[in-house]
Order: C-alpha cells, then structure tokens, then sequence
C-alpha cells in the first residue's frame, strides 16, 4: 500500500506542472481559446458543406478576392480562379467523395490573421478518383464577415 501510495504522489507531482503550463496557454483538456475555435469553425463547416455537396457552401470559406491564393500541383490567384478549379475538378457529388479533416493545428497570430496546419483525407470510390490524402496549412484573415481563407497550400 506504501509502494501504491508513494507512486501515485509521484505521477501526481509530474503530472501538476504539465497540466499548469497546458491550463496557462488556454489548451488544457483540448479546450481551445475562442478565437482558435472560431477558426477551426471554418474549417468543419467546409467540412460539412462538402459531405453535402455543397461545393458553395465550401467555396463561402474562402476570401472572395483576387488576392485569395492556392498552392497545390499549381498556383492559382483569385477566388474565381480556385472555385473554378475546384468545380472543375469535382464536378458531382461522386467525385467530391466524403472529406474530413484531423490533427487541425490553429493558431491566431493576432486581431487579423491566424494559421492553421492539418490533414484531410478524401474518400470516394475508385472511379471517382480514389481515395486521396494529405495535409495543409492555410493563413486565414479576419473579415467583417468572419475569418475566411486568403491562402490554402494543400499537398
């Protein structure tokens, strides 16, 4: 009993400062600060428009503005250009498959703009495409009607 006691004081002495530094940075137990939530909000709900078939609904993530970048096999400039490319290359709800998201790593740099850093994974049938996978990291501007995408580099 000794022993038992003796080795939970121990676990309990290691584990009380990496909780306290987790708790200090606002990520304790997972729970993200409001802004970081607010981020990661963009992304599920591209998440879900997508699993829908709501390639609009996805697209409303994005920055509409020709300075909207993405970096994939090319670059592409402008919101127009990325929507084309995106109905372009699904054209129907087969080829966009089921997408979701992990590992989603957001980070607010300041008032305007944050980061975020993640995998997703795209699940479709082989005749659509296949399955395909990868990660991201994107740069998010603040806008008066929320934070939206300004540059996607997906590989």
């Amino acid at each position: 009993m000794m022993r038992f006691c003796s080795s939970l004081l121990l676990a309990t002495a290691l584990l009380v400062p990496f909780a306290s530094a987790r708790a200090q940075n606002g990520s304790a137990m997972g729970v993200l600060p409001q802004a970081e939530l607010d981020v990661v909000k963009v992304l599920t709900a591209q998440e879900r428009a997508w699993n829908n078939g709501d390639m609009a609904g996805f697209l409303s993530g994005y920055k509409q503005s020709p300075e909207t970048i993405f970096v994939g096999e090319t670059v592409q400039h402008g919101s127009d250009n990325l929507a084309q490319r995106y109905h372009s290359t699904y054209p129907n709800k087969d080829s966009m498959g089921t997408l979701s998201f992990s590992d989603l790593q957001p980070r607010v740099l300041d008032d305007n703009y944050a980061l975020v850093t993640g995998r997703f994974h795209l699940d479709r049938p082989r005749k659509s495409g296949g399955t395909a996978d990868g990660v991201f990291s994107l740069v998010l501007e603040h806008t008066a009607s929320g934070w939206k995408i300004i540059l996607d580099h997906t590989s």
